[in-house]
């Protein structure tokens, strides 16, 4: 629990140790095959069709229940440009789940194909923070985020203009660095998080010291943790160092939440 009452669910999740460390840099993408690729995938992931661009494969290394990965079946790069209407239009096809999208330097293990992913959002802790949240700046366990709710053409107006606050206020390659989750529930519509990032990874992973890289699921409040060290000594200080560390600073934080108040 964190001092401000948000909560931080740590999972020790073995499996999840190869996205976790996953090299990104351009020159060992340019050495594996992409494992998103349709000729890539194992001959049992099949996947099912979702509208015509689409594949719901079942996530091989899930992390919370119904865990999906949702793959464009084009070899397209990783951008969060476009995609915030298909996470809403996802969200709204499967009940009790969440939709999000990993930035390519904000947790994404496969920056070079565009995909998403969804899963049960039960005990997620930002659905409830969300709801006791009400305005655009969203602060808990150490993170910070923007928050948009309403109906589906409100929300995409508002998650396009945060990132284009985010582009102007903290310019970043390729994109604004970001996290975005996104949920539906009947009558009260949608509900959308971008978590603007500052780093891809906390000083501690890079020094060997905790094996934790955040990316969606963990700024939503569940901290993978697939060294069981990690699991056993990690406290709620230090996680929320960590989301601290990786999000925008305050200053700039600030600033954004400003423009699209003064909208």
């Amino acid at each position: 629990m964190a001092a401000d009452g948000s909560e931080a669910l740590l999972r020790h999740v073995p499996h999840r140790v190869g996205s976790t460390t996953a090299k990104v840099d351009a020159a060992a993408i340019a050495e594996r095959p992409c494992f998103l690729c349709a000729k890539s995938l194992p001959p049992e992931q099949r996947g099912l069709p979702w509208r015509d661009e689409w594949v719901l494969l079942c996530n091989p290394f899930p992390v919370v229940g119904r865990h999906l990965t949702v793959v464009h079946r084009d070899h397209t790069p990783q951008r969060v440009d476009g995609t915030l209407p298909v996470l809403l239009d996802l969200a709204a096809e499967l009940p009790g789940s969440f939709t999000l999208y990993n930035g390519p330097r904000c947790g994404a293990s496969a920056p070079d194909h565009l995909h998403l992913q969804a899963g049960d959002r039960a005990g997620l802790p930002i659905v409830r923070e969300a709801a006791a949240c009400g305005g655009v700046a969203l602060r808990a366990r150490g993170a910070r985020a923007l928050l948009f709710r309403g109906d589906r053409g409100r929300v995409l107006d508002a998650g396009h203009a945060a990132l284009e606050a985010l582009a102007a206020v903290a310019p970043q390659e390729p994109e604004p660095w970001c996290n975005v989750a996104a949920w539906h529930e009947p009558g009260a519509g949608f509900s959308l998080v971008v978590f603007p990032r500052a780093k891809h990874r906390p000083d501690a992973f890079h020094r060997g010291e905790r094996t934790v890289s955040p990316a969606s699921i963990d700024m939503s409040g569940i901290l993978v943790t697939p060294m069981r060290k990690d699991f056993d000594a990690l406290g709620s200080e230090e996680a929320a160092a960590i989301y601290d560390e990786v999000s925008i600073g305050e200053e700039p934080f600030r600033e954004v939440v400003a423009r699209l108040e003064g909208r």
